[in-house]
């Protein structure tokens, strides 16, 4: 899907080439020329790739074009000849943006993002419309909450609505298969029929994750605006807006702060600008602390909140303190080589795994189980670090590794679980890294209960990456909430390498284990998320959120294992607040967790649960849907009028479309068991099809399928026929005076290339 949409947004901006912008802009622009699009249904062996550059890079908006003759400047009409054509899938072109500002709230390890904007419908005639494509990248791990866009005519917003809702409103529902995720991380969205010359209002709410390392958190949000988004007027002002606050105990003085309290930071800036941001936003702060700390929020409900319980999340950090002495481990590293793996995720895998050898202690015990219907072990048994032991082990993986077959999980987890926990001074670690979905996760989730025996040293930590979105991404959170241990994932195959080794750098350098909280037992009853505590390691902080009944004391007892196996216990406050809405900020993880139960458990009370906090919260699930709302904007001038208006909008002045669900799913067996690789899934912005443009005349439509006329041209002169020669000679000549031929060319691959 990148790939198309790189390529529309390159030809919408060949196309964008036609637009006149009056003489004190020619020096800056060229010369209005007319759009004919020819384009081949596959690409030529001899042109050049499509280019990656165009992909977003900050929030945009694009003009989806698929009649070339409506591209004009709305204020200034250039009367050019008619074109001939149709493109489909759209050409994009993006738009002119007059105004950008962005609010930025950080708790905890989630950062809260609303960006508004304005653009301008800047290439299109103002006696025509065309649909509008909103792209919304997003940092790590981000997630859309909502949108709003006001347009001249009409607002949408988006909404989310309980699974099945559907059936209650059938007659005034269209069904659409729109909002797309491209890689994961950029959200896209149509707003249909936009009139030229309009200005369009997008506010845009997601969350997304603060990278935490090195006692630090680091906030990047994708905020690079291309030159051509900048406005040619130079009359009309450029707004810049930027507002971030911080909430966290302990948080460092920070350059460019202008407001704090206790905890709190906050940052502001507003300017006109001359060129939009060329720049990613980044943003970092330091954690006060070198030892560990921790705290414990109370908030209470809030007034629709169906679950009347009181919330409390508990967290602590690491703190900058240099571990001296660390846990003596057993680690298995267990790597998926079926088919599917074959390529950039298998090579980057085993180079993360080669990477992380490199970093055990020599007292510390290992092994690599590759896997897929067979196993694949380095050794029979756990070897010791040694340097010689982990270079034999780099020269297996690298000439004895080979991505083929189909994909088996059950086995190598077995087998994995039988090699580690029997000496009791020793931490077990197990990675399973894998791209797929196997029929068994449910039993292998049972199997790995029935494996923890007491949550002691020697049970094994789980820790689980997933690659793709072939894989059961509630499936590999569940395992590793089972075994006290962390999951993430990449989406992108680019993203492997890096995703992969920040894992393994957290979970091999375990702080504190086998963590409680004493005050847990007075209560009278709680539920945690997840339910069972994790480890805290050196370089992530630990985060449990839940609901309770009962009274905390004002302090709680931490206690927990420390590296050199003696008892560690630290008091923590308790603090009751109120600016801080854990709904909010604990939304997203609880439901993820949630929906991971629901589908272990196969329980349809906890499926409704967790769609009722979906929906208290705004957060998108599995169990949910997404819609547009689309409103017409009515002006009643008369008592009578806006009575009848408000009975309109109630019955039949909104429109609804239902969007695809942002969420990942349950995993597909079925492009596991056909080996797909990771990518093949994402989804199409535009059904691909070819580019054509339906010519006036029949001899012309016979080569405007594949190139454009200079390539028409060069074959006919290869033909040696006089006949053939004179007649093509003719064409041009006809198509040169209707100024078509030097536009042709432009957005033709093969002479693009040149």
């Amino acid at each position: 899907m990148t790939t198309e949409f790189s390529k529309s947004v390159d030809i919408g901006l060949r196309l964008s080439k036609r637009i006149y912008y009056g003489k004190e802009y020619e020096p800056r622009m060229s010369a209005p020329k007319p759009a004919i699009m020819t384009k081949s249904p596959s690409p030529s062996p001899c042109s050049s790739p499509p280019p990656s550059k165009h992909h977003p890079t900050a929030p945009m908006v694009y003009a989806m074009i698929t009649e070339p003759d409506i591209v004009d400047n709305p204020d200034i009409r250039s009367y050019q000849p008619h074109v001939y054509g149709r493109c489909n899938p759209p050409a994009l072109i993006p738009l002119h943006m007059y105004e950008i500002s962005m609010n930025i709230e950080c708790y905890l390890d989630t950062a809260f993002v609303t960006v508004s904007g304005t653009w301008h419908v800047h290439c299109v005639t103002a006696s025509a419309c065309c649909d509008c494509c909103i792209a919304i990248p997003m940092g790590q791990q981000g997630s859309i909450l909502d949108i709003k866009v006001e347009s001249t005519k009409r607002s949408y917003s988006t909404k989310l609505i309980a699974s099945g809702a559907e059936k209650d409103d059938s007659d005034r529902i269209t069904k659409a298969k729109d909002g797309f995720l491209m890689k994961r991380n950029t959200y896209t969205l149509r707003i249909p029929k936009v009139d030229g010359g309009s200005i369009i209002h997008v506010k845009v709410r997601w969350s997304q994750k603060l990278v935490y390392q090195d006692n630090e958190f680091y906030l990047s949000i994708p905020f690079t605006f291309p030159s051509y988004v900048l406005p040619l007027k130079n009359k009309i002002p450029q707004m810049e807006k930027l507002l971030l606050s911080v909430d966290l105990p302990r948080i460092c003085q920070h350059r460019g702060e202008v407001q704090r309290q206790p905890g709190e930071a906050s940052f502001s800036y507003e300017a006109e600008v001359l060129k939009w941001s060329t720049q990613d936003f980044y943003f970092a702060y330091y954690v006060c602390s070198n030892e560990i700390f921790g705290g414990l929020l109370l908030h209470h409900p809030s007034l629709h909140d169906y679950d009347r319980r009181d919330m409390f999340c508990f967290y602590l950090f690491p703190g900058a303190n240099i571990i001296r002495k660390h846990f003596r481990k057993e680690v298995v590293f267990l790597l998926d080589k079926s088919g599917s793996m074959r390529g950039v995720p298998f090579e980057k895998s085993k180079h993360a795994i080669i990477t992380s050898l490199l970093k055990l202690n020599q007292q510390d015990l290992f092994n690599i189980i590759a896997f897929n219907e067979d196993i694949q072990s380095f050794s029979s048994s756990l070897e010791l670090a040694t340097e010689e032991t982990i270079r034999n082990a780099t020269e297996w993986m690298l000439k004895t590794l080979v991505a083929e077959g189909d994909t088996n999980l059950m086995f190598p987890l077995k087998l994995a679980i039988e090699m580690v926990g029997k000496n009791g001074e020793l931490i077990p670690l197990i990675f399973l890294i894998t791209d797929g979905s196997v029929e068994d996760e449910k039993e292998i989730c049972n199997m790995m209960k029935f494996s923890y025996v007491d949550g002691g040293l020697s049970s094994p930590r789980i820790f689980t990456f997933g690659i793709g979105s072939y894989c059961n991404h509630h499936f590999l959170p569940m395992l590793a909430h089972i075994g006290r241990g962390y999951y993430d994932h990449a989406y992108d195959v680019d993203l492997i390498g890096d995703r992969l080794q920040r894992l393994f750098n957290n979970a091999l350098s375990p702080l504190l284990t086998n963590v409680t909280l004493d005050s847990l037992e007075t209560l009278k009853s709680y539920e945690l998320y997840p339910s069972r505590i994790p480890d805290l390691l050196s370089r992530s902080p630990l985060i449990v959120s839940g609901r309770y009944q009962g009274k905390f004391p004002e302090l709680v007892k931490v206690r927990g294992l420390m590296t050199d196996l003696s008892s560690y216990a630290m008091d923590i406050k308790v603090i009751k607040t109120s600016n801080i809405n854990l709904d909010r900020m604990c939304g997203m993880r609880e439901v993820d967790i949630l929906t991971s139960q629901a589908w272990l458990d196969q329980n349809i009370d906890m499926e409704k649960k967790v769609a009722k906090m979906s929906l208290q919260r705004g957060v998108p699930s599995e169990y949910t849907r997404v819609i547009l709302v689309q409103k017409d904007k009515a002006k009643p001038t008369t008592l009578q009028s806006l009575l009848l208006d408000e009975k309109c909008s109630k019955l039949g002045n909104e429109k609804v479309i239902y969007l695809r669900n942002p969420c990942v799913g349950f995993g597909n067996l079925k492009a596991t068991a056909a080996n797909l690789p990771p990518g093949v899934e994402d989804i199409k912005l535009i059904k691909t099809a070819k580019m054509v443009v339906e010519a006036a005349t029949s001899c012309w439509g016979m080569f405007v399928n594949s190139w454009c006329w200079r390539c028409v041209k060069k074959m006919w002169f290869q033909l040696k026929s006089e006949h053939c020669t004179l007649a093509i000679a003719q064409i041009c000549t006809a198509l040169t005076c209707l100024e078509c031929l030097d536009c042709c060319c432009d957005l033709c691959d093969l002479c693009s290339a040149l």
